[in-house]
C-alpha cells in the first residue's frame, strides 16, 4: 500500500471545502472509511462504482480493501487531489468528471459492478430511484452501498404503517433486500450536517413474475402522492386499477400505507 499523506493535508493543500451547493459533507476518520468500504464484503478485484467521492476519503477505503474504483466527480476542485490517488494506485483508480444524473453506468463499468457511495444529499434519492427503477433484472449492480440522511434510510427500509413507509419502501423491497448497516453520527462530517446519516446496504433478488416495473411505479406513485386519500381515490387516475383491487379483494377505502409490497406487486400484475 503506498504512504498517503492524512486526507486533511490533502484538504488543506488544495484549499479545499465542502459546497453546500453541492451537498457535500466530508469524512476524515480512516477507521469509519474502512468500516463502510467493508459493509459489501470482499471487494478484491471487485469493479465499484463511486459517486461524488470528493477529496477522494472513501476512495482510499476502497482501494485499500482492494477494489478496482471508477469514481464519477462533477466539482472540478477535487479532481486534483483525485489525480493524486490515481498516481498513488496505478491502474486501479479511473476518475471520470461529469454528472452521475447524466451518464451510463452500466457502460461506464463494463460488467458486474458494486456501488459504494458517501452520495451527495442533493441527488442521493435519484440515484436511488434510477438503480432500482429499471425493468431489466437482475441489474448489472450487485449490491448498493448509500449514505443517506437517516430519515431517508428509515423511509427505505420501512414496514407497511409505519408514517416512513411509502414509494420508495415499495421500489426499494419488491425485488430487493435493503438493511440499515451503519449509522453515521453528524460529529462525523466535516462540516457536520444538521441531521444524522445512516448506510443502506441493498442486495437484489428474483424479481416476482409477470410485473412491469413501469406499472408498478405508476401505481406507487399514484397511491403515495395522495397517501391521506382512500385509494379509491388516489388510484381512480390509473386505468384499470380499481377494477385491480376488486379482483384481488383489496378495500378500495384503504390508504396506501397500509398496503403491503407484496399487495403493490400484485396490483401491478394485474394490469400487466
Amino acid at each position: 500500500m503506498p504512504d498517503l499523506p492524512p486526507l486533511r493535508e490533502v484538504v488543506a493543500r488544495h484549499g479545499l471545502s465542502a459546497s453546500k451547493a453541492l451537498g457535500q459533507n466530508f469524512l476524515f476518520d480512516e477507521q469509519l472509511l474502512d468500516r463502510i468500504a467493508a459493509i459489501p464484503g470482499d471487494l478484491a478485484g471487485t469493479r465499484v462504482l463511486e459517486i461524488g467521492p470528493g477529496p477522494g476519503g472513501l476512495t482510499r477505503g476502497l482501494l485499500r480493501a482492494g477494489a478496482d474504483v471508477t469514481a464519477i466527480e462533477m466539482d472540478r476542485r477535487c479532481l486534483p487531489a483525485l489525480g493524486e490517488l490515481e498516481g498513488a494506485f496505478p491502474g486501479r483508480l479511473r476518475v471520470i468528471e461529469g454528472d452521475a444524473l447524466t451518464l451510463d453506468h452500466d457502460s461506464l463499468m463494463g460488467g458486474p459492478y458494486a456501488v459504494v457511495a458517501n452520495l451527495p444529499y442533493n441527488v442521493g434519492t435519484a440515484l436511488l430511484v434510477r438503480w432500482l427503477g429499471g425493468q431489466e433484472w437482475p441489474p448489472r449492480w450487485t449490491s448498493l452501498t448509500l449514505m443517506f440522511q437517516q430519515e431517508v434510510a428509515q423511509r427505505i427500509v420501512a414496514e407497511p404503517g409505519s408514517d416512513a413507509y411509502g414509494r420508495l419502501a415499495v421500489l426499494a423491497q419488491w425485488r430487493a433486500v435493503p438493511r440499515i448497516a451503519l449509522k453515521v453520527h453528524r460529529s462525523a462530517f466535516t462540516p457536520p450536517p444538521k441531521v444524522m446519516s445512516a448506510i443502506v446496504h441493498i442486495v437484489p433478488r428474483a424479481m416476482p413474475p409477470g410485473v412491469n416495473a413501469r406499472t408498478l411505479g405508476r401505481v406507487t406513485e399514484a397511491a403515495f402522492g395522495q397517501r391521506r386519500k382512500m385509494l379509491r381515490q388516489s388510484l381512480k387516475g390509473v386505468p384499470g386499477a380499481l377494477d385491480a383491487l376488486a379482483s384481488l379483494g383489496i378495500d378500495p377505502q384503504r390508504r396506501a400505507e397500509t398496503l403491503s409490497v407484496e399487495d403493490f406487486v400484485a396490483i401491478a400484475r394485474e394490469l400487466g
